[in-house]
């Protein structure tokens, strides 16, 4: 799926739409990749590739690791 507005949109909107395009479970190679595709800045990039490589069975899952690592301010 690609969202071309997606590097223009706040930085919690671009988790939001990059993470609603992934078929869970999945693991962080292939969300990378497809925030890659949907053109996600190099913000959204750096913060998804800093991730635990693992599986991630949900949304939920991503999100509780990215509010944890990156405070308050990037929330979805």
């Amino acid at each position: 799926m690609s969202t071309p507005a997606v590097p223009d949109e706040p930085i919690d909107l671009q988790i939001a739409d990059v993470l609603h395009a992934v078929s869970f479970p999945a693991n962080k190679d292939e969300i990378v990749d497809i925030a890659r595709d949907a053109g996600a800045s190099n913000e959204l990039l750096a913060i998804l590739d800093g991730l635990p490589e693992q599986d991630y069975a949900d949304v939920d899952a991503v999100t509780r690791l990215i509010g944890s690592n990156y405070g308050p301010g990037v929330s979805v």
